[in-house]
């Protein structure tokens, strides 16, 4: 069994102290701003970092905040539930003959940041911002290694699930918007694509395409190698996924949280960087 599966059952282990700290790294602190904003000293805050790490199987303290910070995010459906929306069952959307396995995941998150470009144009209200955190935030942006063009590695995917290719591309433009473009070719040749532009300020815009499955998406941005994702149809979220963007900027990894009544199971594709 991988980290992935056995994280979202040891999640539980976490006391608060430990989930406090973990919070804190996740929005960008260090160890060092940890222990002076809890007035603790910073061999604790290593200390509780370690037990985390230790309880969960995670390696990476940094790793394991975004999962934590990941799995809040989906808590709160990252706002994508907008006032006048229906509720629907928040599962795992069904099977085409599996199509919908790792390959067409990564369709299903690319469709609904396509599903972005309507909404994002049409104007969304947010929380106005201080200048300095504003410019901070779109510096960030502008800056982050997530941007370039994206090649799923399909030879981790089942031969009966593989697709041909899957593409994505991200594009920060100075006023922080995000555009994607994602082209999935599958393994009969058919081809979907999704494009769409959005704030990462939570709300969820519509978007455009030829993938059926999402119709919504909402983006965070956390950090400048890290991208939250939200995606739902309907009105109900469907699932949450982090990109990750690797030291050397050459690899990628989604995390795929799947809607569910209970503790969502986790699954991860890879990404190696093409433009």
């Amino acid at each position: 069994m991988s980290v992935m599966e056995r994280l979202p059952s040891s999640l539980a282990a976490l006391n608060d102290k430990e989930l406090e700290v973990l919070r804190l790294l996740a929005a960008g602190h260090t160890v060092k701003s940890i222990a002076a904003s809890l007035g603790r000293s910073e061999a604790s805050i290593n200390e509780r970092l370690r037990d985390a790490r230790r309880k969960t199987g995670v390696g990476s303290s940094r790793e394991l905040a975004r999962l934590i910070d990941a799995q809040k995010n989906w808590d709160k459906n990252i706002d994508l539930a907008a006032p006048g929306l229906a509720t629907h069952d928040q599962t795992r959307p069904p099977h085409a003959g599996r199509i919908r396995s790792k390959g067409t995941l990564v369709m299903a998150f690319t469709l609904p940041i396509a599903a972005a470009l309507g909404l994002a144009l049409a104007g969304t209200s947010t929380a106005p911002q201080p200048a300095s955190q504003g410019t901070a935030q779109a510096a960030a942006a502008q800056q982050s290694p997530l941007a370039g063009r994206w090649s799923l590695d399909v030879m981790r995917i089942p031969e009966n699930e593989r697709p041909q290719r899957v593409t994505i591309e991200f594009k920060v433009s100075p006023d922080q918007r995000w555009t994607t473009h994602v082209e999935i070719v599958s393994a009969d040749g058919s081809t979907m694509h999704a494009d769409s532009t959005a704030a990462p300020d939570g709300v969820p815009v519509a978007g455009t395409g030829n993938m059926p499955f999402i119709d919504s998406v909402s983006l965070r941005h956390p950090s400048p190698d890290t991208l939250v994702m939200t995606l739902g149809k309907n009105g109900a979220p469907v699932s949450t996924r982090v990109y990750t963007v690797a030291k050397d900027r050459k690899t990628m990894t989604e995390t795929i949280i799947w809607a569910s009544t209970g503790v969502p199971k986790l699954e991860t594709t890879y990404f190696s960087r093409i433009g």
